[in-house]
């Protein structure tokens, strides 16, 4: 689990102190980016999708309540044992109650953030049970005894040489080969003994369908289907956000998932789960853990109708510049920089302000989330529960000063623009602003009042 002392500015100073690596992967996630932009480009009712999908989700999370008893009551039908879970504790200890009940040792799981928001993986391992991750970027990350920096891309962060490296410690390849193809196949054949004898498998949930009572996995490697398909037990953790009220509803939300997250038409596997296989056992955890919360609150519920794919991070100037591991919560980027301090804003006080106010990630979002506008309310919300570091409230009241007193504020930007230029370079290296490897921008001869007033007096 992410370590919640994390504060961004020092993190994210750690992690740009390897230029090198800041740079690679700045432009490996612009790069899916870019592919989002390419597959949306190709839709010319990519716009009346996002809106759909908006109105979908929100019609859902007003009636939240009816479409999650008609799930249940559907699921049930269907011989699906559904569980509820207040928090993660809960969550952590239903599932660990189904796998001991059943004398389970070893448990395969494919991707699923809301497992890593609960921290299930520590709690089933210290009490016996073995957990593998099936998702390959999971399964690094996990081999690493890290958390995953991106919620669709786990590994991102990490070069083929760092994973040929952990290869061949962790699985015995061969030394220095670093062929994708090559390291694919290993990990591949590593996960195949691990399916084969695995006492359970448990997904996440990308949607429930509250008029089957069925869930939807999307994956691109199959390896949720091979978790389910051999094992005798499939376990689905779902956030009870995750619903849509109808089947003929999923198909809006598949057009925008993977053109969002990857820059793909469609995942490769969309799997549909209804019931258990023959012989088998299917349970469903719906859990709650500060949700219910947030669909309380008028300023943050539209950050519920998050599908998890990523795009925010994708464009985020500075989760690219960053990375995940620069955030407090589970969920790095702009979207778990207003989920984190939902939850707790103490805690997670510093991620609301690792934002430039840029919009970009509301402009990308398939669900269209105000996550800029949730941003600034959260920096409200930290300075309202003393949670800003004393040197930036200070800064914050003097602009706030400065910016009540117009006059004031217009000689303040007259000294800069006279006193920046003659101040000696080594002092100016000291600044925040030039220690990240940025040079202070030159000084205009006039403000932009000025330069308005003149061109209004020539016209």
């Amino acid at each position: 689990m992410k370590d919640d002392s994390i504060r961004h500015p020092e993190a994210a100073a750690a992690f740009l102190a390897d230029r090198e690596q800041a740079r690679w992967h700045d432009s490996a996630i612009w790069w899916v980016r870019q592919k989002r932009d390419a597959q949306a480009s190709q839709l010319p009712e990519w716009e009346a999708l996002r809106e759909l999908a908006r109105t979908i989700k929100a019609h859902t999370l007003s009636r939240l309540d009816d479409y999650l008893r008609q799930f249940e009551e559907k699921a049930a039908a269907n011989g699906v044992t559904v569980h509820w879970a207040a928090d993660a504790e809960e969550h952590n200890r239903i599932v660990h109650g189904i796998l001991a009940a059943r004398q389970v040792k070893k448990l395969v799981k494919s991707k699923s953030m809301l497992t890593e928001e609960c921290g299930l993986n520590p709690y089933l391992e210290q009490r016996g049970i073995e957990v593998i991750d099936t998702d390959l970027g999971e399964r690094i990350v996990q081999l690493r005894h890290e958390p995953p920096s991106h919620i669709v891309m786990p590994a991102i962060h990490l070069k083929k040489e760092q994973i040929s490296e952990l290869f061949h410690q962790e699985l015995g390849t061969e030394a220095g080969n670093n062929d994708p193809t090559y390291l694919t196949h290993a990990a591949r054949a590593n996960l195949r003994e691990h399916f084969l004898t695995a006492d359970a498998g448990l997904t996440g949930v990308n949607f429930g369908i509250a008029e089957t009572g069925g869930v939807v996995v999307c994956t691109n490697e199959g390896n949720a289907d091979l978790g389910t398909s051999l094992p005798p037990i499939h376990i689905a953790s779902m956030g009870l956000e995750k619903l849509i009220p109808k089947l003929e509803h999923l198909g809006v939300f598949t057009r925008l998932l993977a053109r969002s997250a990857i820059g793909s038409p469609v995942t490769t596997y969309t799997s549909h789960f209804h019931q258990a296989r023959p012989g088998g056992e299917m349970h469903i955890v719906i859990v709650d853990n500060g949700r219910s919360e947030i669909l309380g609150s008028d300023d943050f519920f539209q950050s519920l109708r998050c599908i998890r794919c990523g795009a925010c991070m994708n464009t985020c100037p500075v989760y690219r510049r960053s990375s995940g591991f620069s955030y407090s919560y589970i969920i790095p980027g702009p979207i778990g920089s207003t989920l984190g301090p939902s939850r707790d804003i103490r805690k997670h006080a510093s991620m609301a302000f690792a934002c430039s106010t840029c919009g970009s990630c509301s402009n990308v979002c398939p669900v269209k989330i105000n996550l800029h506008e949730q941003l600034v309310l959260h920096r409200k919300r930290a300075w309202d529960a003393g949670a800003v570091p004393t040197g930036k409230k200070m800064g914050l009241m003097a602009m706030r000063f400065l910016t009540r007193h117009p006059a004031l504020f217009d000689l303040s930007g007259k000294v800069m623009r006279k006193v920046v230029p003659i101040l000696p370079e080594g002092l100016t290296r000291q600044s925040a602003w030039s220690r990240a490897g940025r040079d202070l921008p030159e000084m205009p001869e006039q403000s932009f009042k000025e330069m308005y007033r003149r061109r209004e007096e020539k016209n």
